[in-house]
């Protein structure tokens, strides 16, 4: 069965589509889901909200554009409800912000490690960073979708990749004092 004909289905309210349509895109939006949630627990909840969010609405599918952006957008908007609820985001003034570029030397720090510490973020950070850097979303659709203003979008970026420097230096020192 098409993809196509697999959404027509979900939208007649095929149980077994429904169950297809899951297995086809769980794995992508779970670790979807993973960038944006606390933890592991949260990802798999925040993925069964997304599915029942999809299955609500796959009505409003029109074929038009990527499926598979329709359905990320909607994982992603899940997953950040539960922010705007619970306001971890502090507002900042546009001038108080200062960008941070950080280098990471591929030899040193390992992609495990880079993923690890950017789940360590506090969570008005690590939404942002996800947003802008790994999904590219504009400061201006972050702050729509967060609810908050541009400069704090701009102010949580900055201060991510200050606390990521931090930690890739702080790894890097710790690494090169091991191997003496």
């Amino acid at each position: 069965m098409g993809l196509k004909q697999l959404i027509e289905n979900c939208k007649a309210n095929d149980t077994k589509a429904q169950g297809e349509l899951y297995k086809l895109f769980s794995s992508k939006l779970f670790s979807l889901c993973l960038k944006y949630s606390k933890n592991y627990a949260q990802a798999e909840d925040n993925l069964q909200d997304a599915f029942l969010t999809i299955f609500d609405k796959i009505e409003q599918y029109k074929n038009k554009g990527s499926f598979e952006g329709w359905l990320k957008r909607i994982t992603i908007n899940t997953a950040l409800q539960r922010y705007r609820k619970e306001k971890v985001f502090e507002i900042v003034k546009e001038n108080e912000i200062t960008d941070v570029e950080v280098e990471i030397d591929d030899d040193t720090v390992s992609l495990d490690f880079l993923l690890k510490i950017v789940q360590e973020l506090p969570d008005r950070y690590r939404l942002v960073f996800n947003l802008y850097v790994l999904d590219g979303f504009s400061h201006k659709d972050i702050a729509k979708l967060l609810e908050i203003s541009v400069g704090t979008s701009k102010s949580n970026l900055a201060r991510a990749r200050q606390s990521l420097k931090k930690s890739i230096e702080k790894y890097k020192i710790t690494r090169s004092i091991k191997s003496l």
